[in-house]
């Protein structure tokens, strides 16, 4: 075992090493917002060998694009992204519009975009922006083994492929490890707290059709060259689906029991699904459905199981924070998981910025505040999704009937029960801005975090 560095001495925490675990949307965003906030000794530890990005479509909204703007990567994601205009929910068996939802003024409300996209455009972007940055380096083929210390530094292992280990120090240690978050369990065993990871009982496929496969079919061109998100639901399965890659790549996301997960995940979760097993899955769905999934390549089907996790008692300890689906996974019925994280990492960034100095007390009063602005929201949104996936699965009963007519009114301008669809739950998201919060409520956040320690005293 080898140590990297040593003790540091730094007055300001801009100048004292931070170290980030996972390189997905969070790791990048939080990477690039602190070196925007003048951090100089930024470190991301990701387990891959190199960032050869992958992955399907994904819902950018205007709480995103606008954090993103501001961090100087959004144009080359908007450059080829679809603005969402219309969304259209249907009956997965009949192809029937339940509601068809005009969103025209998205951007002239909330000042940025609805966009549809590619993952792999938007997590290039800024890997592309944080390689412009000379605070920002990357250690790829490492992962986290486990923490040693969390206070008053943080002292860690990390594990190669081959079983070698190096031992680091940082002022700060940034989990951004995802739902299977090695960072999360050392937090809470540290905290005499258990795990509380979930199944979900669902999975979902992931598609990408090209241009060229939907070309002969006038129905399936209609849908790539619109700016439509069209939703298909049945009990318990919905197909949702979207134009992206400056319209090149039909999109198409699923939900459904995980009954056929095709065999042991991933350390994602993902494998590789049965063509037949979707086939069978969705045979009652409407043949416009039907033809498309047809159009997939046996061998290219892409399963992904969901998981779930109960709110965490405590996001942080000592001088480690975690962030993203480390502490809050969420189903994705609004399409908000990469958003959460994005709104997560601009917040971090904002309270460290504000740090009195590199004391480990000051470290840990920031990063409880980063908790106590973030914590209400990604709750909120957790729970938001999983009611509109149960809202939108319901099979044949009363609820069911009930659901439909509301859809039916939303045609009219009523209530939305697709909550994604939602004007209202648009507003809560869309209008949100967290690094503005941040800003308003750090002062007042610290001085109380300040006032309870010293009351405990």
């Amino acid at each position: 075992m080898t140590v990297n560095g040593t003790p540091w001495q730094a007055k300001a925490l801009k100048d004292a090493p931070i170290v980030i675990i996972g390189a997905g949307m969070g790791g990048l965003a939080t990477a690039l917002a602190l070196a925007k906030k003048g951090f100089k000794d930024i470190q991301v530890i990701e387990r891959a060998s190199g960032l050869g990005f992958v992955g399907a479509g994904i819902q950018m909204a205007p709480n995103v694009a606008r954090i993103l703007t501001r961090l100087g990567c959004w144009s080359p994601v908007e450059a080829e992204a679809t603005d969402v205009l219309e969304t259209s929910i249907r009956d997965g068996a009949s192809n029937q519009k339940l509601a068809h939802v005009d969103m025209p003024n998205i951007r002239k409300m909330y000042g940025y975009p609805h966009c549809t996209g590619h993952r792999a455009t938007l997590a290039g972007s800024l890997y592309d922006a944080c390689r412009l940055e000379p605070a920002i380096k990357f250690k790829f083929g490492h992962s986290l083994r486990s923490i040693e210390s969390f206070a008053p530094h943080t002292t860690f292992t990390l594990q190669t492929e081959a079983g070698e280990t190096l031992q680091m120090k940082a002022a700060v240690l940034i989990g951004a490890d995802g739902v299977k978050s090695i960072a999360r369990a050392a937090l809470l065993s540290k905290a005499g707290l258990s795990e509380s990871v979930e199944d979900t009982g669902q999975a979902a496929y992931r598609i990408l059709l090209p241009r060229q496969a939907m070309e002969s079919d006038p129905e399936m061109m209609e849908l790539l060259d619109s700016n439509q998100v069209t939703r298909w639901i049945g009990e318990k399965r919905h197909w949702i689906c979207y134009p992206i890659a400056s319209r090149s790549i039909y999109n198409m996301s699923s939900i459904q029991p995980d009954d056929n997960f095709a065999a042991a995940p991933s350390s994602t979760y993902t494998t590789k699904g049965s063509k037949k097993a979707m086939m069978d899955v969705f045979s009652d769905f409407c043949p416009l459905v039907l033809r498309m999934l047809n159009l997939v390549p046996e061998g290219e089907v892409c399963e992904w199981k969901l998981r779930s996790q109960k709110p965490l008692p405590t996001w942080v300890h000592g001088s480690v924070a975690l962030l993203g689906d480390a502490c809050h996974p969420t189903l994705p019925h609004l399409n908000q998981g990469a958003g959460l994280a994005i709104e997560d990492a601009a917040v971090l960034a904002e309270v460290l910025d504000r740090a009195p100095d590199a004391n480990p007390e000051s470290i840990n009063k920031c990063l409880q505040v980063y908790e106590t602005l973030r914590k209400p929201r990604t709750t909120a949104l957790v729970d938001l999704a999983a009611l509109s996936g149960r809202t939108l699965h319901l099979g044949q009963g009363k609820a069911k009937e009930e659901r439909d007519k509301q859809f039916a009114e939303a045609n009219g301008g009523g209530k939305v029960p697709d909550k994604w669809a939602s004007p209202e739950v648009q507003e809560m998201i869309y209008g949100y801005d967290c690094m503005q919060e941040a800003a308003a409520k750090f002062d007042e956040e610290y001085k109380n975090l300040e006032r309870s320690i010293s009351n405990r005293l």
